[in-house]
């Protein structure tokens, strides 16, 4: 039932809903409300327990008024300490979620909470797209945890869906963007420190999770979890099993995109960033056995696969680089670069993960976040110093990522990572895992969102959805 004091807008388009899978194909039509500084945000989430609990212990301050998660009884354990106590850390978090609304089912709580302004998605890769729309087609500003989607397409929707309502504030969850040092190295990069750059590489030690693995035998579900809305968007049933929920998704084909979806979001940021490359134009991806059957791709459906490979390197050109044609190497799996013969004695390359930035006047090298920058070569350190500061830097920094979406939404601060530079980053990390479906190189036309020398690798811009769950 509507609400009799809503708008006579509000409530013809609350009445155009379509009820089972509370969507509303309205795109333009975004009715966010407008909040003072001075007012706190009604803010909802998706994925309460995990990234979504560190997300939202730094949105207390805000009203908390409704949560949505397949497993209360998981979030709940979140809260607690070895000993079964409430973690005092956490305990205003537990309050402000006592206090909230909750469902298993996101699109039950749209279709129900006409007082949310603002929600953050924390869920596995593959309801993001699908929960974003749904939240900015009712006029609510948007924070979603990297990947920002599972599928190119999925980015692109959202993005367009972003430039037509333009009062809604979006933000993508890498912190990192947010962060000072990160900030710095765009600087110095921009600023001619190392000269001009032509080469980047990036690794990370992902994946912790089970990957280039068969998928297991079912199991039965914990009696707390809705397993049928964890599913949601996937096209497939493979039957619950730890492995996969509640962590554990990342690796397998229908749920997440792997380490590049989990890492690259952070890593590739900032050469992406400071060098403005554009789409890149080829990528190509060389990768250890993948996890199901008889461990090859061979154009099969994702029901017949179980895990992305355990580690890949994955080559991106970009043709089109503002600096000059770019080459970025990707490493993950353990994976690393060879140590440049330019590194200095005692110079160490993090295991843990980081970016190498070779210039022709010098290297930069950085852990992930962008933290820890060092410069390399002769000279270089001068030519760093003098370069100013341009970039606005982001009250809290890293950890203030969350709040300067608040702020954002409230008018205060400019928002820091928004779609309209978000979804470029996540094509470009995406792009490498359709090069590894394709198995051989790809050709990418970045205007037209198109492969352009394999046509049935075009599949792998897109997916298929569950009925109810369509985007």
């Amino acid at each position: 039932m509507i609400d009799k004091n809503t708008s006579p807008s509000r409530r013809a388009w609350l009445s155009g809903a379509a009820a089972s899978a509370g969507l509303l194909a309205l795109p333009g039509r975004a009715f966010a409300r407008r909040i003072a500084a001075s007012d706190r945000v009604n803010v909802a989430v998706i994925g309460a327990g995990g990234m979504g609990a560190q997300n939202m212990a730094k949105l207390t301050g805000q009203n908390i008024v409704a949560m949505a998660d397949v497993d209360l009884a998981h979030v709940a354990k979140a809260f607690v300490d070895d000993k079964g106590a409430t973690r005092p850390d956490l305990q205003p978090l537990k309050a402000a979620y006592d206090r909230a609304a909750k469902f298993a089912d996101y699109r039950r709580m749209f279709d129900t909470r006409r007082d949310i302004d603002a929600v953050v998605i924390a869920t596995p890769d593959h309801h993001h797209a699908v929960a974003a729309r749904m939240a900015m087609e009712r006029g609510i500003h948007v924070y979603v945890q990297k990947p920002l989607t599972y599928t190119v397409r999925e980015g692109r929707v959202l993005r367009d869906l972003a430039q037509r309502n333009p009062k809604l504030v979006t933000q993508m969850g890498n912190q990192g963007h947010s962060g000072d040092d990160g900030r710095r190295v765009v600087e110095l990069i921009r600023g001619g420190a190392i000269g001009r750059v032509g080469e980047v590489h990036a690794w990370t030690n992902r994946p912790l999770w089970p990957q280039g693995e068969d998928r297991p035998a079912p199991v039965a579900k914990p009696a707390s979890l809705d397993w049928d809305v964890w599913l949601g968007p996937a096209a497939v049933d493979w039957g619950y099993h730890p492995d996969y929920a509640h962590f554990n998704w990342r690796g397998w084909v229908p749920f997440g995109i792997g380490s590049l979806g989990d890492m690259g979001a952070h890593l590739v940021d900032f050469p992406f960033w400071a060098l403005e490359p554009g789409l890149p134009t080829r990528v190509e991806t060389r990768h250890s056995r993948w996890g199901g059957d008889d461990n090859i791709w061979d154009g099969k459906p994702p029901a017949d696969l179980g895990s992305y490979p355990l580690a890949n390197i994955t080559t991106y050109r970009f043709g089109n680089a503002k600096g000059g044609p770019l080459t970025m190497t990707w490493y993950d799996g353990g994976l690393m670069p060879p140590t440049p013969l330019a590194m200095p004695a005692g110079a160490r390359m993090n295991p843990d993960g980081g970016v190498l930035y070779v210039g022709d006047r010098g290297m930069l090298m950085h852990d992930t976040y962008g933290e820890k920058p060092v410069l390399i070569g002769d000279g270089v350190e001068a030519r760093a110093a003098a370069i100013p500061v341009t970039l606005p830097r982001i009250l809290g920094g890293r950890e203030g990522h969350e709040m300067n979406w608040i702020r954002a939404i409230r008018g205060e601060e400019a928002i820091s990572s928004p779609f309209a530079t978000a979804v470029p980053l996540n094509e470009t990390m995406l792009l490498g895992m359709v090069a590894m479906r394709a198995d051989q190189p790809i050709e990418y036309d970045g205007d037209a969102g198109r492969i352009t020398n394999i046509a049935e690798a075009n599949q792998f811009l897109d997916r298929q959805y569950r009925p109810g769950w369509t985007l």
